[in-house]
């Protein structure tokens, strides 16, 4: 695998792995994202803010950033996560999504 999307709640940020520690062991370094524009997402009137009703067709550019901090994540009974317990899926493509809905 090649990257490491971070999974907080509803929204996905991309990490790329920088060096194989160990089998349990991973540094990883996040990533640059931006949303293509011109995309229309449904927005409409409704909730606190609006809804959004086609945010599953979201397409982003996403690129390295090599002035990111390096970090490790490591292999536990619950699957991989950083030391401050964020979680991590490990993805041979990057991948971001942010909810609207949420």
């Amino acid at each position: 695998m090649k990257y490491a999307n971070l999974h907080g709640y509803t929204d996905i940020h991309p990490h790329e792995i920088t060096r194989t520690v160990s089998p349990k062991c991973l540094e990883i370094r996040p990533m640059q994202s931006e949303r293509i524009a011109g995309i229309d997402l449904g927005f409409k009137a409704g909730g606190f803010f609006g809804h959004c009703s086609d945010q599953h067709r979201q397409e982003w550019t996403i690129t390295s950033d090599t002035t990111a901090p390096v970090f490790r994540i490591r292999l536990g009974v619950n699957g991989w996560k950083s030391a401050d317990g964020q979680r991590f899926q490990l993805a041979e493509n990057p991948r971001k999504f942010y909810d609207y809905n949420f």
